[in-house]
């Protein structure tokens, strides 16, 4: 319970040690709006080790379903989907979970997230195994990068004019 405690306490600030090579730097999870029934987190997830490791799954009891998640283009529809085999994390790197790209998906929700909330997740890898991890809730971020080179998504409001279309599946 002491490590939940001290993960808690500098999630937000520092690079947190889950394991002997696994670094979770700058974790956040959000939800698009108040009333939001999926969220999602992100973060950079460093091996500073000598060998490559694998996001392969992620828990939490926030939500109903926890997902290893994508976003790829299907012609002008950008389709979020489920990557089953998880994130390659190469040895001496880091792999970022980003807004518009990879990130852990939270389907669902059991409780509203609001700023300033922590979200208990469960990361597993390959090799480093189970690592317990607080995520701090930040609804402020304005942060839009990776896959989708810096495009919004609102995914609080799916018609109108210049709305996205989402459709969730799975990677084939």
């Amino acid at each position: 319970m002491k490590r939940f405690a001290f993960v808690a306490a500098t999630a937000a600030i520092f690079a947190l040690p889950v394991s002997a090579d696994i670094l979770i730097n700058d974790a956040y999870a959000r939800v698009a709006s108040p009333m939001a029934q999926s969220g999602a987190a992100f973060m950079g997830i460093q091996n500073t080790g000598a060998e490559d490791d694998r996001l392969i799954a992620a828990r939490s009891d926030v939500a109903q379903r926890v997902e290893l998640h994508t976003h790829i283009a299907d012609g002008d529809v950008m389709r979020m989907v489920e990557v089953e085999e998880g994130f390659e994390i190469p040895a001496g790197d880091t792999h970022m979970l980003e807004r518009g790209g990879h990130h852990v998906m939270f389907m669902g929700l059991n409780r509203r997230l609001a700023h300033g909330d922590e979200v208990a997740v469960t990361l597993v890898f390959e090799k480093a195994g189970e690592m317990d991890v607080i995520i701090p809730v930040d609804l402020e971020r304005n942060d839009v990068t990776g896959a989708m080179g810096g495009m919004k998504m609102d995914h609080g409001n799916m018609g109108g004019e210049g709305a996205m279309q989402m459709n969730h599946g799975k990677m084939q």
